[in-house]
């Protein structure tokens, strides 16, 4: 079965942490001094926060799975999808150990689908992330693929 997942960039850990504790109606399941994470059953989420890693507010949105078959699938969706994808097939993200695939929607929200192998000690510093910071993600970011800014109409 799939979970949704959700990364929120803060910026006063211990606040928010308390914030999203009394909202969950539960304690974070992890708790590092940059990042907390709830696995909530109701409703079934990974629920994730940090701060110093991106900016603020969403950082982005995702889709954890449970064994390879679902990440085949859900990676089969995103090949389908307008837009690159970016594959990481052993990488360390968010204190965890991880096979995965980002894309970005058209309006630039990024997303991914992940499998998470065990826990990590570190928020992420795997040869994958280090290319994957240097050439495509966002200034500051360990995890998420940059995507373009985006583009605005005037009226």
């Amino acid at each position: 079965m799939k979970r949704m997942h959700v990364h929120v960039g803060v910026d006063d850990l211990a606040q928010s942490m308390r914030f999203y504790t009394q909202l969950f109606g539960a304690e974070p399941s992890v708790v590092q001094p940059d990042y907390a994470k709830w696995m909530l059953e109701d409703p079934r989420l990974n629920f994730a926060i940090s701060v110093g890693h991106a900016t603020r507010g969403i950082e982005h949105l995702g889709i954890q799975v449970e064994d390879e078959a679902e990440l085949a699938e859900v990676g089969a969706r995103l090949a389908r999808a307008d837009g690159p994808v970016l594959e990481e097939a052993a990488t360390t993200c968010c204190y965890a150990n991880s096979s995965k695939a980002w894309i970005a929607d058209p309006q630039g929200v990024v997303w991914e689908t992940f499998l998470t192998k065990g826990g990590a000690s570190d928020y992420g510093s795997s040869p994958a992330l280090a290319r994957l910071a240097s050439a495509n993600a966002a200034e500051g970011a360990c995890c998420a693929p940059a995507i373009a800014p985006a583009k605005t109409g005037c009226c």
